[in-house]
């Protein structure tokens, strides 16, 4: 095998309770998280990039992307060679579809479909658990995106379990209407305004509310919560003002992932028909460039 093309899906944070600070300065978190049918893709070659110290090289058909060795595609490519023994060169292209500054996921997923278009190259050689040690060292939500499908998140979101059975056919499968207004939001700057205001979920309370909707059999419009929201929204009141219309108009419950300013809201089924009606609420609201896309939580 010399080229492989892995899908890189986005992610929705459908609960995320931020619980504290550490001593390390991460914050601790307990989050359900799903990937979504829509999302970027990433193709690796092998190739002799023609420098010793960089084997690896990425092209993007987004300009405003970076490229160089801060990108978490090649950081990824770093760390999965050293953990393999690795000699051989890639190039990587992305065709990048999920917007920057958005919560949803794009960066820590294009490193993960990295590690396994370079272990599929190798053939191999890395095993499940040696993965998701390499994502975790990643980044913080890098290891979600290794199952595949609904999971739960612990401390600073390197700790992923499935979500059981039952509690994820709630999820798998549901339509979903991902949007975006034009600005992005900073997620550094949030979890510092988030230590600033202290606007912490005990994490008793986090447990609590996650194991009764795993145990329960209530849909998953009742999971859905954001500690998040509290510091965007308060700069940011398009955001509110947005999803309450979504609310009162159209009766969904619509949220932000992550922290922002990408929002979801979860479709009925029923009622296919308002979707052209949610899009047109939305970029009157946004502009006419806003994002909307339509795709199912996998």
């Amino acid at each position: 095998m010399n080229a492989v093309t892995i899908f890189s899906p986005a992610k929705i944070n459908l609960f995320l309770a931020v619980t504290g600070r550490r001593a390390d300065g991460f914050h601790d978190l307990l989050s359900v998280a799903a990937p979504l049918a829509w999302g970027d893709s990433l193709k690796a070659e092998r190739a002799d990039t023609g420098n010793i110290g960089k084997p690896f090289a990425l092209a993007c058909n987004d300009p405003a992307v970076p490229t160089d060795e801060g990108n978490l595609v090649l950081r990824a490519a770093r760390g999965f060679a050293q953990a393999a023994r690795s000699v051989g060169g890639a190039k990587f292209t992305l065709d990048k579809r999920i917007p920057m500054g958005a919560g949803l996921g794009g960066g820590s997923s294009n490193a993960v479909a990295a590690l396994r278009a370079l272990n599929a190259l190798a053939e191999r050689p890395l095993d499940a658990g040696t993965l998701e040690g390499l994502a975790a060292a990643i980044g913080s939500d890098c290891a979600l995106f290794l199952p595949g499908g609904p999971v739960a998140m612990r401390g600073r979101g390197e700790r992923i379990v499935a979500l059981p059975a039952r509690a994820a056919s709630r999820l798998s499968g549901r339509s979903v209407l991902i949007f975006k207004p034009g600005f992005a939001i900073s997620t550094p700057w949030a979890y510092a305004r988030l230590a600033a205001e202290q606007a912490y979920l005990p994490a008793e309370e986090a447990e609590a509310r996650l194991s009764a909707w795993v145990e329960g059999e209530a849909p998953a419009e009742d999971l859905l919560f954001n500690s998040m929201e509290k510091v965007a929204f308060a700069k940011f009141p398009a955001l509110p003002m947005l999803l309450e219309r979504l609310r009162s108009r159209f009766g969904l419950v619509a949220r932000m992932s992550g922290s922002g300013s990408g929002c979801f809201a979860l479709l009925p089924d029923h009622n296919p028909p308002i979707l052209e009606a949610l899009v047109a609420e939305i970029r009157g609201a946004w502009g006419p460039g806003a994002l909307a896309i339509k795709t199912e939580l996998a």
